[in-house]
C-alpha cells in the first residue's frame, strides 16, 4: 500500500513539472487600424513604408519554471505586411492615396521599433504578463520633417498558461493600440498635408 501511495505521488510530481514547461509559441498577429481620424488630405500621393527596427524577433518568454524554453517570436514577414495595409489604411482615412513610389510625394516611415512580451521569471506557474509596443514615425514633406514615438503596453493576469491563440490576441491589441495612437495625432496629417 505505501508502496502505490509513494509511486502515486512521483507520478503526481513528475506531472506538475512538465506541466511547468513551456513551449516556444510563435505568434501571428493581426493589428488593426480602428479609426476614427479626420481627414485633412485631398487625395495626395504619400509614400508609406512600413519597417521591422527590432533587434530580435523575439517577445521575451513565458516565464514559467524553464522560461529559457517558452520564447515568444513574432517574425517580420508574419506582421510588416499587415502594418503596412493598416498604415495605407489609416493614410487613406486621413485624406491621402498611398503610393508605393510617387516622385517628390510627402513620405512616412513607420518602424516597429520595439514588441516585447514580459513574465515574471521567479515563479512557477505563469499569472502575468507584460506586453508593450513602440512604433517610431518619420514623416518627410518637402523641408519639413516630424518624427516621433508611439507605445501602447498591457498587463494582463492570467489563471493559467496563456495558449498562442491567447497570446496572437493580446499581442495583436497591443499593436493596435499603438497603430492607433500614431494615427490619431493631428502632427501626422498636419505635416503631411503642408505644402
Amino acid at each position: 500500500m505505501l508502496h502505490r501511495l509513494l509511486l502515486s505521488l512521483i507520478a503526481t510530481a513528475s506531472l506538475t513539472l512538465t506541466g511547468c514547461a513551456l513551449s516556444p509559441q510563435q505568434l501571428n498577429p493581426d493589428p488593426e487600424f480602428k479609426g476614427p481620424v479626420t481627414a485633412v488630405g485631398q487625395g495626395q500621393p504619400v509614400v508609406v513604408k512600413v519597417v521591422d527596427g527590432r533587434a530580435s524577433t523575439a517577445l521575451g518568454t513565458r516565464g514559467g519554471l524553464y522560461s529559457e524554453t517558452s520564447q515568444l517570436t513574432v517574425r517580420s514577414q508574419d506582421v510588416i505586411p499587415k502594418l503596412q495595409l493598416q498604415a495605407e489604411t489609416a493614410v487613406r482615412l486621413l485624406g491621402f492615396t498611398p503610393s508605393a513610389n510617387a516622385y517628390n510625394a510627402p513620405q512616412l516611415t513607420l518602424t516597429l521599433a520595439e514588441l516585447k512580451y514580459q513574465s515574471p521569471k521567479d515563479g512557477v506557474y505563469v499569472t502575468e504578463a507584460d506586453i508593450g509596443a513602440t512604433f517610431r514615425v518619420d514623416v518627410q514633406n518637402n523641408q519639413r520633417r516630424y518624427s516621433g514615438r508611439y507605445g501602447a503596453a498591457l498587463n494582463q493576469r492570467f489563471g493559467m498558461a496563456p495558449n498562442q491563440a491567447t497570446n496572437t490576441k493580446l499581442v495583436s491589441d497591443v499593436l493596435s493600440d499603438a497603430l492607433n495612437r500614431v494615427f490619431k495625432d493631428p502632427t501626422i496629417g498636419q505635416t503631411l498635408n503642408q505644402r
